[in-house]
């Protein structure tokens, strides 16, 4: 654990850009940004300069007292000076994220961290880190005594909240107000309006703005509810009302399942976000996801920033969003970004927000949904197509200086697309995933902070309205490609917090060579440790009706066959080299002149070293496939490889390791270097068939990921025992998780389908059933408990059939 103590920015330094960057690529990240200074350029490219030099590009600043950034109006002609120090309440990306900018405007950045993300990236970036408490979020990034106590003892003037955990909490605000901190976002008064969704309907309707019918009430009686989404008509969606991010939210298709789902919902926001109240509206079936980022100083200026589409989600949350959103007309766009100005000058709105609104495709018409009064996660996607940088524009508006930009001045160029690199495995519902970044291989970003587009941006007709932009998508502008990550190779993903390791952003001069980027920079992102939703959105991004921008909220659902399709057989190319990989790492090329390292190949038996590797998929009931290779003289092999579909031979392979991780081979002429991870099972697991309890070779050829596991032999099967093979009525941990709750006792008969066990991983909860009727033999987990995957939680000895 780290000491809290300070730590000199000298020893932090920005993950650099890959200094294999070529000239104009190079070129262009160092003089894309319209700002000056040694320090920000520096940044940009990804260098970091010593503290002196640094120091000497950034004026001295006192900060903007609590006082003195109030909501009263000020002059706009004195510039305050920003910040000399701000504490970031949060982790992962976002904190970098947060701690980039800081950086390139000289402001100095205080982190917090539970126990176990005390060798994480952001507490490594910041100048400073201080630990606040276990890893329960409730006992450490919710702790507001605590945020307080390190602002205190760090002198930090300022908190920046990231998006989550404390970002929209009023309490937590006004807390900060009465110590004389500032809080980087709204007044509490609007985080309690906005951020209520009841109370955001309500205003928002009072304004003449379309809601979604529903019940928006105080009135959190279970019975009652039912009976209003009774009344509202079934599907209803229940949703936390100061929740986010698609937590606490759920999908009720009928009055039988409506009070399981008002429980998990209610269990899942009070956790996030501390509070259990929920609303219940019409679920729309067909809709689409447009939200308008706006921005507000203290001086009533209020701007849009233009509109993204977040349609395409799972579990209720975002995986890819886009700016502009496709298909809006000019009237369209104008009409939702002035509705969204509307409503956060109604509340006295300050800072970054975004207003929400559902586009139903059915009836093309649009509603009010909610506002998230903070930044949010998909931020990029708008500082691409606007070329600034909104945690920049958080600073100087809580410092309390004016907007940067009018609304007449923001421009709108190009396309972006935003990916969310998530530990999780879509073909099994997209449920989370947690464990050790043992290799990570990310695209080459061109940039850190979105390159200025204002040179491109059209002047729109003197007549037209303020919120109707020339969209400019002809522009001469160089792809752009960032990578927002708060995870290095090595790092652990945990259960107790959100399973996203980065974001992948691309920029292009329309939407679809944006998409031709996007799905060129996902072919180079490589993962091993967790299962990633990676080669999902590869898929996902070349799906015909996404190409076509047919997108909707259930578009998932939708195309499932097509973003599903079923796994191919793995090619014979990439056996081969998975087995020449086998090979040249269990014999290596010999280092000493000794006889019996030199003559490798020779056995007792004959001259010549043959090997069969045995592979198969990870599936456990798929044919196993086998690969022969036959070394020959001068590094060759001949190499032949079997499975269900046929058999294929590879004359005089040329094969060597070209590192531990990558495999440099000749196949049918053609000069190939596969990376190759291996990935041993976990230390304690007894052998079984299941494809965790042995070594996994993850191959990336092309475009895709191939993952073969090398059977354990029979004797070390028989050692160990099958452990997949339980009784019919056992329910395992599908993934690491901690036990909510347990249904259930010893004894107690159960009903196939019943609730049995409540499982959290990730803030996700997971629901176990009971897989048969009969009566429980044995409960082996307790409330509370972490259990890893695999382990046995509750054993149904099923009921003899009559």
């Amino acid at each position: 654990m780290l000491n809290n103590t300070p730590r000199s920015i000298v020893a932090r330094t920005l993950p650099r850009i890959s200094s294999v960057v070529k000239g104009t690529r190079r070129a262009a990240a160092l003089n894309s940004s319209t700002r000056t200074g040694v320090t920000a350029a520096a940044s940009r490219s990804g260098l970091s300069l010593p503290a002196t030099q640094a120091a000497s590009h950034v004026q001295s600043r006192s900060f903007a007292t609590a006082s003195e950034a109030s909501y009263t109006t000020l002059q706009s002609s004195a510039h305050k000076p920003l910040f000399d120090k701000i504490l970031i309440a949060n982790r992962g990306e976002i904190a970098c994220r947060v701690i980039r900018t800081a950086r390139k405007l000289g402001v100095k950045t205080v982190a917090v961290y539970s126990e176990v993300d005390a060798n994480a990236l952001h507490v490594r970036l910041a100048d400073e880190a201080y630990c606040i408490g276990p890893a329960p979020s409730s006992e450490s990034y919710l702790r507001i005594d605590k945020i307080i106590d390190v602002c205190k003892r760090s002198g930090a003037q300022a908190v920046h909240p990231g998006y989550g955990f404390l970002s929209e909490n009023a309490e937590f605000a006004e807390r900060l107000a009465q110590e004389g901190i500032v809080f980087i976002g709204p007044p509490a008064s609007a985080i309690v309006s906005m951020g209520s969704k009841s109370e955001s309907k309500n205003i928002m309707s009072a304004a003449g703005v379309p809601v979604v019918p529903g019940y928006h009430g105080t009135n959190q009686d279970p019975n009652f509810l039912q009976q209003e989404a009774s009344r509202i008509g079934y599907p209803v969606l229940i949703k936390a009302v100061h929740g986010g991010g698609g937590k606490g939210m759920r999908i009720v298709h009928s009055a039988g399942e409506f009070h399981d789902a008002l429980e998990s919902a209610q269990r899942e926001a009070r956790k996030a976000f501390g509070n259990a109240d929920v609303l219940v509206e019409k679920y729309i079936e067909r809709p689409r996801h447009v939200e308008v980022q706006v921005f507000a100083d203290r001086l009533g200026g209020c701007v849009s920033l233009w509109e993204r589409d977040c349609s395409v989600q799972r579990r209720n949350q975002k995986i890819i969003e886009e700016a502009p959103a496709p298909g809006l007309s000019p009237e369209l766009r104008a009409d939702l970004s002035a509705k969204a100005v509307a409503a956060a000058k109604a509340v006295n709105y300050v800072g970054a927000g975004t207003v929400e609104f559902i586009f139903d495709n059915d009836t093309q018409k649009f509603y009010f949904m909610e506002m998230n009064t903070r930044l949010q996660v998909e931020h990029p996607v708008t500082e691409m197509i606007t070329g600034l940088d909104l945690v920049e524009w958080q600073l100087e508006v809580a410092a309390g200086n004016p907007l940067p930009l009018k609304q007449s001045s923001i421009p709108l160029v190009g396309h972006a697309f935003e990916a969310r690199i998530y530990a999780e495995n879509p073909r099994n519902n997209f449920l989370p995933d947690s464990g050790q970044l043992l290799y990570l291989s990310t695209p080459e970003p061109t940039h850190i902070f979105a390159p200025s587009v204002a040179e491109h941006s059209l002047a729109a007709p003197s007549e037209g309205d303020e919120f109707t932009p020339v969209v400019n998508t002809s522009a001469a502008i160089a792809p752009v490609v960032r990578l927002e990550q708060g995870f290095e190779q090595g790092a652990q993903i945990g259960v107790f917090y959100d399973p996203m390791i980065a974001k992948l952003v691309v920029h292009g001069r329309d939407r679809t060579e944006a998409l031709r980027m996007l799905r060129g920079a996902l072919e180079e992102y490589k993962v091993v440790g967790v299962s990633t939703n990676i080669e999902f959105l590869r898929t996902l991004a070349g799906n015909e009706a996404f190409v076509r921008a047919e997108v909707e909220t259930g578009f998932i659902p939708k195309h499932h066959k097509e973003l599903f399709p079923p796994i191919p057989e793995p090619s014979h190319e990439a056996l081969a080299q998975a087995a020449l990989f086998v090979v040249l790492r269990d014999h290596p090329k010999p280092t000493s002149p000794s006889p019996w390292s030199t003559l490798t190949s020779r056995r007792f038996g004959g001259d010549v070293y043959e090997r069969i590797v045995t592979l198969q998929s990870e599936d456990a009931n798929a044919q196993p496939m086998t690969v022969h290779v036959k070394s020959l003289a001068g590094g060759r092999f001949d190499v032949t490889t079997r499975t269900a579909s046929g058999e294929r031979t590879f004359k005089g392979v040329s094969a060597h390791l070209a590192s531990p991780t990558s495999v440099s081979t000749s196949l049918d002429g053609a000069l190939l270097r596969t990376t190759v991870v291996s990935q041993r099972p976990p230390p304690g697991v007894p052998a079984s068939t299941s494809p965790n309890t042995m070594e996994r070779l993850h191959v990336f050829h092309g475009a895709h990921k191939t993952t073969l596991v090398l059977p354990s032999p029979k004797w070390l099967l028989s050692l160990g025992g099958d452990v997949l093979n339980a009784a019919k009525g056992a329910l395992r941990a599908p993934m690491p998780s901690v036990v909510v709750e347990v249904r259930v006792k010893e004894g107690e008969r159960v009903e196939v389908g019943q609730p049995v066990v409540v499982l959290e991983s990730m803030k996700t909860e997971t629901v176990l059933r009971a897989p048969v009727a009969g009566v429980v033999r044995a409960v082996a987990c307790k409330k509370g408990e972490m259990v890893e995957e695999g382990r046995e939680l509750v054993d149904v000895e099923e009921e003899a059939k009559a």
